[in-house]
């Protein structure tokens, strides 16, 4: 049984079905594009913490197939990660779990009710970022200061942040117009 794909008044998609093989098989690439990237910027000494690369393919995965394909890769991705390659630590692959599940959620939701996909996104992050840091204090796994380990790792993913709402909006309201995802 497939999903409803959702439409403005204009009849244009909001979110496609993720459901199809074709979707599944994309949703499992972008799980695997959410284990390459960091491992990529972790080997040539990128700024993970300003560029935050397991969140992109979650993000974009919500814009596409909405809750269900948002939360299917964004709590796969750091499970997955961490088994191929040890990273994150486990003491915070279980925050980034619920984090990355949380933007699949609140962005996929958001825009199967109709929001425009830039406040989808800022929206969801926000909202993962909150759940993020609750489950952090409530397991105690912020080995620093609260205070200036939201200085040292939250405030440089804003820089990720912005650019996840500009440029995936950008990239998924040109597909979409285009036509070029089915």
């Amino acid at each position: 049984m497939k999903d409803t794909v959702y439409h403005m008044d204009s009849g244009r998609a909001l979110v496609l079905s993720s459901r199809s093989t074709g979707a599944r098989l994309i949703q499992l690439g972008l799980v695997f594009t959410a284990v390459l990237l960091p491992a990529v910027a972790h080997l040539s000494g990128a700024p993970v913490r300003w560029l935050l690369p397991m969140h992109w393919p979650v993000v974009f995965a919500a814009l596409v197939y909405g809750i269900r394909g948002g939360v299917t890769v964004g709590a796969l991705a750091p499970a997955t990660n961490y088994l191929l390659t040890g990273y994150p630590l486990l003491v915070k692959a279980l925050p980034m779990t619920f984090e990355l599940a949380a933007y699949g959620l609140v962005i996929g939701w958001l825009r199967q009710k109709g929001w425009n996909s830039f406040a989808a996104v800022a929206t969801g992050l926000a909202a993962g970022r909150i759940i993020f840091l609750g489950i952090l204090l409530l397991t105690g796994a912020n080995e620093v200061p609260f205070g200036r380990y939201l200085v040292t790792a939250m405030v440089p993913g804003l820089a990720a942040g912005a650019g996840q709402v500009l440029l995936l909006s950008v990239l998924v309201n040109f597909l979409f117009s285009k036509h070029t995802i089915k």
